[in-house]
């Protein structure tokens, strides 16, 4: 197909469920070399790979991502677009007992002889815009209250995460080992780089299936794929720019309740140690106060509690403004109005 056509059939699509990432590596053979740049493998092209990415709508919303087993192994992979949460250790866990309990026959976990099951594990792919390490390891065991000293002795349970940065600049030795993934964070790259220029996000889109066609860059891909990637994409970026927005206004919450209580304390404190004091100990500690509660708040009950409704709305085609403004009014409705 030519460029031209290529990208003159990117039309719009609003029905869809997969992201850019899990269309591209929905392949068994892409899957094959992806995995064996992440591992540093050398599986054969007669690997057998099965696909056992879940189907359920709220796993759907919950992360999104691809799952499959090589060698006995069970491989999750995670394409994490705009942050990797701090939580993801525990939405494995939850996952990967939902995939464990698809692939196991059930009446066996009943009998006395062992059952063997393919081993875990995790991978995150980061490409959000905050910075980030090359690589980080998140454990569940972080997230539990308390540690006694004797839960080795009696047993437990972790779980560990590996994430990846794989922007340009990041585990490029890890990256250019896969053609596939080169190409997905190449084009990815050039589509932030045109709305960075001030084009607008369909635009910008364009120019990048342009380029990948003028380098012969996930060409196949694009081709198979150009009515879906436009909107695929449009609605991602959307999620990216949502999340921003929610944060900001988990802050500026954060910021005003962490002023008024700063002024409450400050008058009290003023009353005992004097008027001044008072109100200076009250501004500081509100202005810390809000920060911090700003971005916590904003962060965790923000996105955590509200995405999932956002979402729906950026699926049926509204756009941001009008996406955010309903899933505020949404939550208020439920009565959660923190994370509105």
């Amino acid at each position: 197909m030519p460029r031209n056509e290529m990208v003159s059939i990117m039309s719009a699509n609003r029905e869809y469920k997969s992201t850019v990432f899990t269309t591209l590596f929905s392949d068994a053979d892409k899957l094959l070399e992806l995995y064996n740049a992440l591992s540093g493998g050398s599986y054969g092209a007669d690997t057998a790979i099965e696909i056992n990415t879940l189907e359920d709508v709220l796993f759907m919303d919950m992360m999104n991502d691809i799952s499959f087993t090589i060698d006995d192994k069970t491989v999750v992979l995670i394409e994490h677009q705009s942050s990797a949460s701090e939580n993801l250790p525990l939405r494995c866990l939850l996952y990967i007992a939902r995939v464990y309990e698809k692939i196991t026959d059930k009446k066996a976990v009943y009998r006395q002889k062992l059952v063997k099951i393919p081993m875990p594990e995790f991978v995150v792919l980061y490409n959000g815009r905050a910075e980030f390490p090359d690589e980080k390891e998140l454990r569940l065991s972080d997230a539990f209250w308390n540690v006694p000293d004797r839960a080795a002795k009696y047993g437990g349970l972790n779980l560990s995460v590996r994430v990846l940065n794989i922007n340009p600049g990041h585990n490029e030795n890890i990256v250019n080992k896969s053609e596939s993934l080169r190409g997905y964070v190449i084009f990815v790259h050039k589509v932030r780089e045109g709305v960075n220029k001030g084009l607008n996000l369909t635009t910008a889109i364009t120019g990048a299936v342009r380029y990948c066609a003028d380098n012969e860059i996930l060409q196949p891909f694009l081709e198979s794929h150009a009515s879906e990637v436009t909107n695929m994409l449009t609605t991602e970026f959307k999620m990216e720019d949502a999340i921003a927005v929610w944060k900001e206004e988990g802050r500026e919450e954060g910021r005003e309740e962490g002023r008024e209580e700063g002024r409450e304390e400050g008058r009290e404190e003023g009353r005992e140690e004097g008027r001044e004091e008072g109100r200076e100990e009250g501004r500081e500690e509100g202005r810390e106060e809000g920060r911090e509660e700003g971005r916590e708040e904003g962060r965790e009950e923000g996105r955590e509690e509200g995405l999932d409704i956002l979402a729906r709305f950026l699926r049926e085609g509204l756009t941001l403004e009008e996406a955010v403004k309903k899933a505020k009014t949404a939550l208020k409705k439920t009565g959660n109005t923190t994370a509105s």
